[in-house]
């Protein structure tokens, strides 16, 4: 059995399916290249039957073709962070287990060593890309277990979520639904491809509708600034932290350069931000300068995109939206029974977008579950109006000061709406008066003098007393992850090394 990605790719074949800096690729050229890979991983067996191939590659054209290629074979791809440190790849080859690692010659250093001493076959992606070799490939089925993604990491050490290519096909044909993609739609891809947003919500959508997809190996404001006054791409999506680096961009260029971005940016038909919570000023601030209001929606990496704003139709500042096509969101409490309406409550998702297990983690597996099968996301929210609204992880963003539930994400956005602030991040610190105290640590735009002082009196006229910061920090910038997301444990820890 041949999967419905693949079969997909066929009827498009003489398309273009990627536009990257090692040249423009078609479909078919897509095709071949993964079946050269898969016959190298292959190299003479009938299926790799579920092994893990671990592959450090920079975004592009070799990627794809890796990637598919380990599909093909029969293997389950593990995406490693070309930005990552030796240690944190370490990490992730002892905790995958693979029995090979694929690495773009640039890389091969980085885990050279730790491929010998694991015992593992290190291999070149020229090899496998550069000499064709054919054979005979496995049969596929949407059970099959396809990638394992690595969380981002922000609340404890990152875990690999295993996901099959049914769940991966799901995810795609939701989103398909939801964001109206077509063979006609040019998305660009900027985004690191080890997490779910770069590699389900752009890549593979883009490659399951028969679209182009258009990557940058790194983020660069002006270059992608370009590409959207090009008038070419029809679909972008980013982080909040790439929109609020774009705006800066916008705002140092001349003017005559400022109307051509803005002028080409209109033409996208769509524009959409995830990963981390959307700074309303950035969503306003966007929309003054592209004419487009940004689509926010809500997702992870165990289940793929939950929650998202219309296609057409309100999209509401703040809110992510309502239950994708496909995806089952309930809110509950902290007995895993639903709450009424307009009560606070996890986010927990079922259905068949949602993974199957963390790798050799059985226990933590079942605590991630409900008996009947919903996945406990370990998200706060709030539905009003139809729409969800994020309060913020129970973990880090739910805070107890004073015998108060406060929303850090609401603090936040009061602060964030100071002309002097470019960003902002909540956090609990341990207090024996408070139980926990409410620390705020602020980055100021260029040239504010803003004091902690003026902070403190602006949260008072906007805030209920209990939720006013008891400390502010001011800071050069705020700790985050590769994917943007602010890290608040780091953030905890300049709280608690502050010695002043």
């Amino acid at each position: 059995m041949t999967l419905p990605l693949f079969e997909r790719a066929r009827r498009h074949a003489d398309r273009t399916a990627i536009v990257a800096p090692e040249g423009q690729f078609a479909y078919r050229e897509l095709l071949a290249a993964a079946e050269s890979v898969a016959a190298h991983l292959l190299d003479g067996r009938t299926d790799l039957a579920g092994e893990r191939v671990c592959f450090l590659v920079p975004s592009g054209w070799t990627y794809a073709a890796v990637q598919w290629g380990i599909w093909r074979a029969g293997g389950v791809a593990v995406p490693m962070a070309v930005s990552h440190p030796a240690a944190e790849l370490e990490h992730v080859l002892d905790d995958a287990g693979p029995t090979a690692a694929v690495t773009h010659p640039e890389f091969a250093d980085r885990v050279a060593n730790a491929a010998g001493t694991r015992r593992m076959r290190l291999m070149d992606t020229q090899d496998l890309i550069g000499v064709r070799r054919d054979g005979a490939l496995p049969a596929l089925t949407p059970e099959r277990p396809c990638m394992i993604l690595y969380t981002s990491g922000t609340t404890g050490r990152p875990k690999g979520a295993v996901l099959s290519h049914g769940n991966v096909q799901a995810q795609v044909e939701s989103l398909t639904q939801a964001w109206g993609w077509t063979p006609h739609d040019r998305v660009l891809l900027h985004l690191p491809l080890h997490h779910v947003h770069g590699i389900v919500n752009i890549l593979t959508s883009a490659l399951w509708n028969g679209a182009l997809c258009e990557i940058l190996p790194t983020f660069r404001p002006v270059e992608v600034w370009e590409r959207l006054a090009s008038r070419e791409l029809t679909l972008y999506m980013a982080v909040p932290t790439v929109y609020a680096r774009l705006i800066d961009a916008w705002e140092e260029a001349a003017p005559e350069k400022q109307s051509a971005w803005s002028r080409g940016a209109r033409a996208c038909r769509l524009m959409i931000s995830g990963s981390a919570a959307l700074p309303v000023p950035t969503l306003e601030r966007w929309e003054a300068i592209t004419g487009h209001r940004l689509l926010e929606r809500y997702g992870m990496t165990e289940i793929g995109m939950a929650l998202s704003n219309p296609l057409a139709g309100e999209r509401r500042a703040g809110y992510v939206g309502e239950p994708l096509p496909g995806v089952q969101v309930r809110l509950a409490d902290e007995a895993d029974q639903p709450v009424p309406s307009g009560t606070p409550g996890q986010i927990q998702v079922r259905g068949p977008t949602v993974f199957g297990s963390y790798l050799g983690r059985p226990e933590e597996t079942a605590a991630a579950f409900t008996p009947d099968g919903w996945f406990r996301t370990g998200d706060v929210a709030v539905i009003e109006r139809g729409a969800y609204r994020i309060l913020g992880r129970s973990s880090v963003d739910i805070l107890k000061t004073g015998g108060e539930k406060i929303s850090a994400l609401e603090i936040e956005d009061v602060l964030r709406s100071h002309e002097a602030v470019a960003d902002c991040a909540v956090v609990g610190v341990a207090d024996p008066e408070w139980g926990e105290r409410v620390c705020a640590a602020v980055v100021r735009r260029p040239a504010s003098e803003v004091s902690e002082a003026d902070l403190r009196i602006f949260a008072k006229s906007r805030l209920a007393p209990y939720k006013v910061p008891k400390q502010f920090l001011l800071v050069a910038e705020l700790p985050r992850n590769p994917m943007g997301k602010v890290t608040k444990p780091a953030v905890r820890e300049l709280f608690e090394s502050d010695t002043r």
